[in-house]
């Protein structure tokens, strides 16, 4: 097994790569988190000494790789993304287009459960702000109720079903297809 640690942005992709949906899916691929999923608490932190402690705590733990996962946010591409984040041999960025809510976006059997609907959102990752789409959307089908609180709504994803692997299975949605390709070739690269 390839031993692999996590830094990400913030609450919710914690709470995603920490689920254990994920962690079944990282066994079975033949990967071995060392360590908590951790958490930088913002995208700037990600290139600054937080992040080299966070990556520091994660080698010491036995990391081989260390994987980043951000969101893209307003910026124009995944590169000038991947650029904002600390760099070293061991380091691998992933990009979530637009933000980690598209990838929700992308589980349409999850939305459908959560909503009571059938769902299809065609291009979740050109979606200008997917948590206000989200937002909407619960507005709509969950009697006004909108989201307050996105790490609330991330949690009734998880505990409905959400994986990384549904929203990758999306046509539209390259940017999950490619967090886990990447695993995969970590893991293979063993």
């Amino acid at each position: 097994m390839v031993k692999i640690g996590f830094i990400v942005e913030g609450h919710c992709e914690k709470a995603v790569l920490g689920s254990d949906a994920f962690q079944d899916y990282l066994s079975k691929t033949g990967i071995l988190n060392v360590h908590d999923i951790q958490n930088a608490k913002g995208k700037s932190n990600l290139l600054n000494d937080t992040s080299k402690s966070l990556a520091q705590i994660i080698r010491d733990k036995g990391a081989q790789h260390i994987l980043v996962l951000r969101d893209l946010d307003d910026l124009p591409n995944a590169e000038t993304a991947k650029n904002e984040v600390i760099k070293a041999d061991d380091i691998s960025v992933c990009v979530a287009i637009r933000e980690l809510e598209a990838w929700f976006l992308a589980d349409s059997a999850t939305i459908s459960t959560i909503f009571k609907t059938s769902f299809f959102c065609e291009f979740p990752e050109h979606e200008s702000d997917p948590l206000e789409t989200l937002n909407k959307l619960s507005r709509q089908f969950r009697q006004g109720r909108g989201i307050d609180d996105k790490r609330k709504f991330t949690n009734l994803m998880l505990a409905h079903g959400f994986t990384i692997q549904q929203a990758a299975r999306h046509p539209n949605c390259p940017s999950a297809a490619y967090f886990l390709s990447t695993l995969q070739t970590l893991a293979s690269a063993n």
